[in-house]
């Protein structure tokens, strides 16, 4: 009996996922409350931890990157990052998902990139180099850099109290074992595109474009009409990355933290409440030093996504780890085992999570508590924190929509059958080598 009630739970709770994705935005976190009404007053399940910190970080490094943006600190560092990628158009290959990647790790969203995809398009393309091999692996960069960002949602559900956090996991194990497993991933993945496919000019799709008039075929690099910058956009960048370097530092040396006496005990200030208060402090500073106005900040696109992401985490991270929690024993007596014998099983299970809530914060704040409670090492599920971003598999990701509508030669493209499209090949790369090169680093290291 107990097993047909959990099994009518799980469906509910996938149910709910599913619809919320599949309405978008902010209904992730809508039917995500709608599942712990369910299992709150009908099940009788107790609600489980709300994730305020994660929420608050979100809010706090959300409002710093708006600031950034609305004072044209964004821009400023697309127009240095255009640059350095045109002086190594044969390298783009490589440069450009390195470059997205830096770029979402430092901002700590996946936005940033949709500013530096047309122009890895276009120097691709003048440079004779087939565009699908940078732009998908530039693609998925940006993805690995949301698990290699101490900026990002991510990163933030990791850290919190409520998670590994609460484990004894900092800031400096997250980043230590993520960043060198993104770099290593996006460099093996970048080798192996750089070989697919046939060059652009025997490409037939290409042929077929230029043919019917479509596209034009460039022999040489042109250059872009250079767009005005607010003079003090450059203040704004370095106070930005002020922030990024102050939440780095005393994430990794603990000492630096003001410590409180807490039930006896002197205690340092917690790591969310550390990126909490600086980084608004440093969105203040960016909008003194680079004149930004407010109304522009909460009106761009960020803003707007990291809400959207605030309120999907609310309900979707609520509702799992009411369901799992509620159902942990079950878990336990279940699948205990077997996920701590094979803890892959687990990382397969982030994967497809992450598939369905387009989201790597939500999927954390929904199966890590789960993986928390079956036993799992902490470092075992930083390892496999890359398993995130597997929503690459379907082709319907913003990120992924709009490298292809980049993509004016049709090389990136979605396939006949939909899931074989150009991402597939990056995505499985990037993922399998930067959970591989993640154990490795957990066991030379730690």
């Amino acid at each position: 009996m107990l097993t047909i009630i959990v099994l009518v739970q799980l469906l509910i709770v996938l149910s709910l996922i599913f619809i919320g994705a599949r309405v978008g935005g902010i209904g992730l976190g809508i039917y995500g409350m709608v599942g712990v009404f369910i299992l709150v007053f009908i099940f009788g399940m107790r609600p489980g931890n709300i994730p305020i910190d994660v929420m608050l970080i979100i809010a706090s490094v959300i409002t710093a990157s708006a600031a950034l943006q609305a004072s044209g600190g964004l821009d400023y560092m697309v127009e240095k990052a255009s640059k350095f990628l045109r002086k190594h158009p044969e390298q783009i290959t490589y440069l450009g998902p390195l470059v997205t990647w830096l770029f979402t790790m430092l901002a700590g969203t996946a936005h940033t990139s949709y500013s530096l995809l047309p122009i890895i398009a276009e120097i691709s393309k003048n440079s004779k180099i087939r565009p699908e091999r940078p732009m998908t692996v530039a693609t998925i960069a940006a993805s690995l850099g949301i698990t290699s960002s101490p900026m990002s949602a991510a990163t933030a559900a990791v850290i919190s109290t409520e998670l590994l956090g609460g484990k004894g996991i900092g800031l400096n194990d997250v980043l230590l074992i993520t960043i060198p497993s993104s770099l290593i991933a996006i460099i093996v993945a970048a080798f192996v595109q750089n070989r697919v496919g046939k060059e652009l000019e025997d490409d037939p799709e290409y042929q077929r474009r230029v043919r019917e008039g479509l596209i034009q075929p460039v022999d040489e690099v042109q250059t872009q009409p250079q767009t005005a910058l607010n003079p003090r956009a450059k203040w704004s960048v370095l106070a930005f990355l002020l922030g990024v370097v102050l939440v780095v530092l005393f994430g990794s040396i603990p000492a630096l933290r003001p410590s409180f006496e807490v039930d006896g005990v002197m205690k340092p200030l917690s790591m969310p409440q550390t990126i909490e208060i600086v980084m608004m402090s440093i969105a203040a500073l960016i909008l003194l030093v680079g004149k930004a106005d407010v109304k522009a900040a909460v009106s761009g696109n960020i803003f707007s996504a990291g809400m959207n992401a605030m309120i999907a985490i609310f309900g979707i991270a609520w509702m799992g780890d009411t369901f799992f929690n509620g159902n942990l024993e079950f878990f336990k007596s279940h699948i205990a085992g077997i996920v701590t014998q094979y803890p892959f099983l687990f990382a397969i299970a982030l994967f497809i999570m992450s598939i369905m809530l387009f989201s790597q914060a939500a999927t954390v704040g929904t199966l890590f508590p789960l993986g928390i409670g079956l036993g799992i090492a902490p470092l075992a599920l930083v390892a496999m924190f890359p398993a995130v971003n597997g929503y690459f598999f379907i082709p319907n990701y913003p990120t992924e929509v709009a490298a292809i509508n980049f993509d004016t030669t049709g090389t990136t493209r979605i396939g006949r059958y939909v899931l074989n499209h150009s991402f597939q090949l990056a995505g499985f790369i990037t993922t399998f080598v930067s959970i591989g090169v993640g154990y490795l680093i957990t066991t030379l290291v730690y």
